[in-house]
């Protein structure tokens, strides 16, 4: 890059640098308001997101900006240097950034920042109708955002590109027909099959002891809490404000022993995802995971992959069970680890057991899918949610706090995020195949509680690149191929196969 092409880089990366510093701070005062601000504060946070939002879009979609990016348009497109993949991902953002306007964005900003208050105080009622009105607002303005951005087949493929890009409905469509035709002989099945002692999870268990056991864990598989934090919150989530300063929240329940400590696992892979990205690209638009599907294959993978496995629970049973000796005294490590990977449908996502876990995506992308094709209207969401969860899982929610109400995102305005949990989930089983394949013994580290070598392996080969690989070409390196389910199918049928029988 020669001199004068090196000053038009410097300038758009003070312009990166100052947009990232304003989007960081409106993340921070949302972290606040999910964690520690009073309620008292709601519409003052409220529009103090909204102000920085709006400043930041403003400043990121200026004609210069615009100007520097066309006389750099030169360099190579495909190579993961720095500047050119900031110079490549910077264009892509501020082209689908500059068909936002900033009463747009500055709309949706002030709107989810007063519905994530409603959908609480609606969650916590157990009162829909409270909501309602938000989300209608809420749907129509992802509306107003898909025909600003522009797509080719479905108002849909605008909202789910900003999460996954480069991935369609349709695909999303496809792989998921693909996932039910074997999934849901394998439900039956394990239906069919016995289930394990599960009561004593249940029990009282002292939700100050289960949090310092959580946090241990985190210690060990290598969350940096030098450079992070945990918290509570009412919906468990992780953002990060740069590669240095990185939070991830939880929520424990005394009647149910294992729920924190999973939602712990999951949010730390997502939070050792951000902590491990290249410190050269922080504070710019590379410093980010490369698409949400990614994002989650860490979450799942240290979730279940790891969290869940035996080898995991070889090391860790003993020191759990002298916490809770009364509880888990005469519960052998084999029946333990039988209880927290039973397959009982639940009628909420974040408790679903690993097999049938993808059965909730699909049913909120295809309520999503009808929202958008504005085939289904706001108000007939809960009986319909009712109607499907029985259609899918043979279960009904008990209330909508269970249903239709169980998660934030709606009221974040994510619509279009739901296909990457599913999406990444069967990722993370292909990634973790690649991560077996490269540490053969990789089973016997985790049983010794050595999480090292499984996290340097992602961060030379995930964790470091941010941005500067697409996730197709992340699994194109590690697979050969793009995402497919028959990983992920492979390793539900020979874990689950040990507990139930074979499974078909």
């Amino acid at each position: 890059m020669d001199s004068k092409c090196q000053a038009y880089f410097t300038e758009l990366l003070g312009i990166v640098k100052t947009v990232g510093d304003l989007q960081s701070t409106a993340s921070l005062l949302e972290w606040d308001q999910e964690t520690y601000m009073p309620k008292g504060a709601m519409d003052s946070r409220s529009r103090q997101v909204s102000t920085l939002s709006s400043l930041a879009h403003e400043i990121f979609i200026r004609d210069r900006t615009g100007e520097l990016l066309e006389m750099l348009s030169g360099t190579d497109g495909e190579s993961v240097g720095f500047q050119e993949s900031l110079i490549r991902v910077t264009q892509r953002d501020f082209s689908r950034a500059r068909k936002l306007s900033p009463e747009l964005v500055g709309c949706i900003a002030e709107t989810t920042s007063k519905a994530k208050s409603t959908w609480i105080h609606a969650y916590n009622e157990n009162d829909f109708g409270n909501f309602a009105d938000d989300l209608e607002k809420i749907v129509d303005l992802c509306l107003q955002k898909a025909e600003a951005i522009g797509y080719e087949e479905h108002p849909y493929d605008a909202l789910l590109d900003e999460y996954e890009p480069d991935m369609t409905s349709a695909q999303v469509t496809s792989l998921f027909e693909d996932l039910r035709a074997s999934l849901i002989p394998m439900v039956q099945a394990i239906q069919e099959s016995s289930s394990p002692k599960h009561e004593y999870l249940h029990l009282s268990y002292d939700g100050d002891i289960q949090w310092d056991f959580g946090m241990e864990i985190l210690r060990d598989i290598g969350f940096d809490f030098q450079r992070g934090r945990q918290d509570m919150s009412a919906h468990p989530f992780s953002t990060s404000f740069s590669v240095n300063d990185v939070r991830i929240t939880t929520r424990v329940n005394e009647r149910n022993l294992v729920s924190g400590l999973f939602s712990s696992l999951h949010e730390a892979g997502h939070g050792m995802y951000e902590q491990g990205i290249d410190a050269e690209l922080d504070g710019t638009l590379l410093a980010q995971g490369t698409s949400l599907g990614i994002h989650e294959s860490q979450s799942r993978l240290w979730e279940n992959q790891v969290g869940r496995s035996f080898p995991f629970w070889t090391c860790y049973y003993r020191d759990l069970q002298q916490r809770f000796k009364s509880q888990l005294g005469n519960v052998s490590l084999n029946d333990f680890y039988h209880s927290i990977n039973r397959v009982h449908p639940s009628p909420v996502r974040v408790d679903a057991d690993e097999v049938t876990y993808n059965l909730h995506i699909m049913l909120r992308f295809e309520i999503e899918m009808r929202l958008i094709e504005q085939k289904l209207s706001v108000r007939e969401l809960p009986e319909l949610w009712m109607d499907t969860m029985q259609d899918y899982l043979g279960i009904q929610p008990e209330n909508d706090t269970q249903g239709v109400l169980q998660d934030i995102h709606w009221a974040l305005g994510a619509i279009g995020y739901f296909p990457t949990y599913a999406i990444g989930n069967l990722m993370s089983a292909q990634i973790f195949s690649c991560a077996q394949n490269a540490i053969p013994d990789l089973h016997d580290q985790i049983a010794m509680g050595k999480f090292h070598p499984l996290r340097q392996w992602l961060q030379v080969n995930i964790f470091q690149w941010g941005r500067k690989m697409s996730a197709t070409q992340i699994l194109e390196r590690l697979t050969g191929g793009g995402i497919t389910a028959s990983p992920w199918l492979e390793y539900i049928r020979k874990k689950y196969s040990v507990i139930y029988g074979t499974l078909p």
